[in-house]
């Protein structure tokens, strides 16, 4: 009986460690080197995961000497499955340096 109270509080415990409510609203960064291919590489991965990405949900920053740049797409998250989907795939990919 209490092995399966004590399964009961772990997936408790998990949904509780998220405090993420879905859908929200939810800023992923990319950087890396300077180049076509980063951009890309950075939008194709989005609209696989979020094909319906709204207008102005893409930043891009140049860092202060412009050999790096940020990109960040701010996106509706429907499940906590599609945001480790992104990652994964971002971390991936050979012209992203770093993802967030």
């Amino acid at each position: 009986m209490n092995d399966q109270h004590q399964g009961d509080n772990q997936s408790g415990d998990e949904e509780e460690e998220s405090p993420l409510k879905f859908p929200c609203e939810f800023p992923i960064k990319a950087m890396g080197k300077a180049t076509p291919e980063l951009e890309i590489a950075v939008m194709e991965i989005m609209h696989r995961h979020v094909p319906d990405l709204g207008e102005g949900a893409v930043r891009m920053r140049e860092s202060s000497k412009g050999n790096y740049v940020s990109i960040t797409v701010t996106i509706t998250a429907r499940s906590r499955e599609q945001l480790d989907a992104i990652y994964m795939e971002l971390s991936s990919c050979e012209h992203i340096a770093f993802s967030i």
